[in-house]
């Protein structure tokens, strides 16, 4: 019996393992699913995708995965932690880096490669303290670097895509709060402990990747940044980068965020067809998109907040600054913050609670800041 129960247990553990993993995504089609039975599927439902967004995503995501395989961000780190001396230093250095690599490989990606360094680090001198309050301001560095450039993260890329918005447009709305992100890590590296003694780290070098990688890497990457800012067609660029990528790197790409995606734009192209529901949501945003996507962002995170509520406002400016505001706030107020919980609790998990309150601490101070900066000046 026991034998023929193990077979079941397993099942059941992928599925649980899959629903946790994926939760996202499976939310995202449960709503398109629902939304069907109001708006029965039809060949209306292809208008629905954004398909320079998917394309452009799936570009960026190629392109990142081949840095990670070569190790290029792992290098960088190395290079500049070998000149630093004490625990602060350690700490602005990973935030730093975080904070500007999250521009432009996406908060999560940035969080991925850096929270893990960050753990290793401090495991090797023999002092995790530092770790959990660097890790809280790594992940609010990947959320507020990320908010700088349409594609440092998902609702950035819909959002600039969606609206049409120009580059300047784009960059200078988003300047102020990035800003003013920036001088508040600053002053919260105050609250990691200075240590007491010079640091020594013994890091293992890691292999330092072919220059002619590097050269071609980037150079793809640049072919997607193309299509980004509309100098090339999304669908020219997005062939080559799969044409001229690795096939094993093609392997890795999460492609569950692009059938997420999919799955919210048939669920709110759906909405917007039910005219009572657009209506509400229409009165709703008039005058409030800043708050509403602040708020909304909090309790759904903010890129389902963001496909949600770009089809009922004309104001690209207010939701891209809402939806970036509120990823600060909750755990889940963006889904990379999700990411560096998990890796934190995974190697301290006596130390959970203490890291979810520090992690809210902050992130309410921020966003209490970031409302404060929008209602003097942005407003």
């Amino acid at each position: 019996m026991v034998g023929a129960e193990e077979p079941g247990n397993l099942v059941k553990d992928r599925i649980t393992t899959y629903i946790k993993q994926e939760s996202v995504l499976i939310i995202a089609w449960i709503l398109a699913l629902l939304s069907m039975i109001y708006v029965h599927p039809s060949v209306s439902y292809l208008h629905y995708l954004d398909y320079k967004v998917l394309g452009c995503l799936l570009s960026l995501m190629i392109v990142v995965a081949a840095f990670s395989r070569i190790k290029l961000f792992d290098t960088l780190a190395y290079a500049m932690l070998k000149r630093v001396k004490t625990n602060r230093q350690v700490a602005l250095v990973l935030i730093s880096i975080t904070f500007f690599i999250s521009m432009f490989v996406t908060n999560d990606v940035a969080l991925i490669t850096f929270v893990p360094f960050t753990i290793i680090v401090f495991t090797l001198v023999g002092d995790k303290k530092p770790i959990l309050p660097i890790v809280v301001l790594q992940t609010v560095a990947a959320n507020v670097g990320s908010s700088l450039t349409p594609m440092g993260n998902p609702q950035n890329l819909y959002i600039y895509s969606h609206f049409n918005m120009s580059g300047t447009q784009f960059f200078f709305t988003m300047l102020p709060l990035v800003m003013v992100g920036a001088v508040a890590l600053l002053l919260f590296l105050l609250i990691v402990p200075k240590g007491e003694s010079t640091l020594a780290l013994q890091l293992d070098k890691p292999e330092i990747p072919s220059v002619t990688k590097i050269v071609w890497y980037v150079a793809l990457f640049a072919i997607a940044l193309l299509a980004v800012f509309n100098v090339m067609p999304w669908y020219v660029s997005t062939i080559i980068v799969i044409v001229l990528s690795r096939k094993d790197v093609l392997k890795e790409i999460d492609y569950s965020l692009l059938l997420t995606f999919v799955g919210f734009f048939i669920f709110v192209g759906n909405l917007a067809r039910i005219e009572s529901v657009r209506e509400f949501l229409e009165w709703l945003l008039e005058g409030r998109v800043f708050l509403t996507s602040v708020l909304a962002s909090q309790v759904i995170s903010n890129v389902p907040a963001t496909l949600l509520l770009s089809n009922f406002t004309e104001d690209a400016a207010q939701l891209l600054l809402g939806v970036n505001a509120g990823g600060c706030g909750t755990l889940i107020a963006s889904l990379a913050s999700v990411i560096s919980f998990k890796f934190f609790s995974r190697h301290e998990s006596h130390a959970t609670f203490t890291y979810l309150l520090v992690f809210t601490m902050v992130n309410v101070v921020m966003v209490l800041l970031f409302i404060g900066v929008w209602a003097l000046f942005l407003h």
